[in-house]
């Protein structure tokens, strides 16, 4: 660590995958025998792993990391069990500190909508992502409106030619809280991908004050946790949405296929190293304390 790259005081993961392998029902795409193609990942064997929050600690070293946030990664129906048993092993200590849990695949709006006030029973539960092959598009409008009207939030994973026509769907939704999942998922590191992403990121952003951007999953596209290839993503990231609307996390153990999880917060670290204290503490903790409400 030089002093030209300090780090943050404390982090707040906004995005991390609490799984065990062994539970082939929640996670069939993490045994050894799965059909990865849908994934688009290639081998995921290095991240079919259990990992809880001894493992996250562990691998976390001496970074600060205060607090978490899980993310659903169980399939379809099988999501909305996962945040009810994450919320009770929290109970009895450790975290995480704050569960997006899952949408499922339904055939109507009043099964979304019963998918939601399930999960509301778990304490921590704080909003939801699309499971399923309809993850990359946008829930009914009702359901949307149901989501505000429980302030719960709706966490959205699509790739860049995708989120200019989902920006258009949202646009009638101003109250509700909608995060734009691992930076707005690119899918490549080509000049011609990147203009995409611009394109689409400016879109969500422009929804309004509402939609935020989780900086995150970039190692996977990227094929590395370099600082130098992070850095253009980055900052057109924190210009286009703003300090205050953006937040870090690990998208781990999935990033892991590229790196460590120290080696990740320090490139974190080195890209923001020139931002004021206090807009490092916004990035790194503060915003994703705010928006989780943990």
């Amino acid at each position: 660590m030089t002093a030209e790259t300090p780090r943050p005081a404390r982090i707040v993961d906004a995005h991390v995958h609490l799984w065990d392998p062994a539970r082939t029902d929640w996670y069939p795409y993490l045994t050894p025998s799965a059909e990865q193609a849908d994934l688009d990942m290639g081998d995921v064997s290095a991240m079919a792993r259990r990992f809880d929050m001894s493992d996250y600690a562990a691998e976390a070293g001496d970074w600060n990391v205060e607090k978490v946030v899980n993310v659903a990664a169980a399939t379809d129906w099988f999501s909305v069990d996962e945040t009810l048993e994450l919320d009770r092993r929290a109970d009895e200590g450790g975290g995480p500190d704050a569960i997006i849990g899952g949408l499922p695949s339904t055939e109507s709006v009043s099964e979304s909508i019963e998918a939601l006030d399930t999960q509301l029973a778990a304490s921590r539960f704080r909003g939801v992502r699309r499971m399923g092959a309809d993850r990359d598009s946008l829930p009914a409008d009702e359901v949307l409106d149901a989501l505000a009207e429980r302030g719960l939030i709706f966490e959205f994973m699509a790739r860049p030619d995708q989120l200019t026509a989902a920006a258009r769907g949202l646009r009638n939704h101003g109250d509700l809280l909608v995060v734009v999942e691992h930076t707005g998922w690119p899918c490549d590191d080509s000049e011609a991908e990147y203009r995409r992403w611009q394109q689409g990121l400016r879109a969500m952003a422009d929804v309004g004050p509402n939609v935020m951007c989780k900086l995150s999953g970039l190692a996977m596209p990227l094929g590395t946790m370099n600082a130098g290839a992070f850095t253009p993503w980055l900052e057109y990231a924190i210009a286009t949405f703003g300090v205050d609307r953006c937040c870090f996390a690990s998208n781990f153990p999935v990033d892991g296929l590229r790196g460590t999880l120290q080696q990740l917060w320090q490139t974190y670290s080195t890209v923001t190293a020139g931002l004021p204290a206090e807009a490092r503490d916004k990035l790194f903790a503060g915003n994703a304390e705010r928006i989780y409400r943990c």
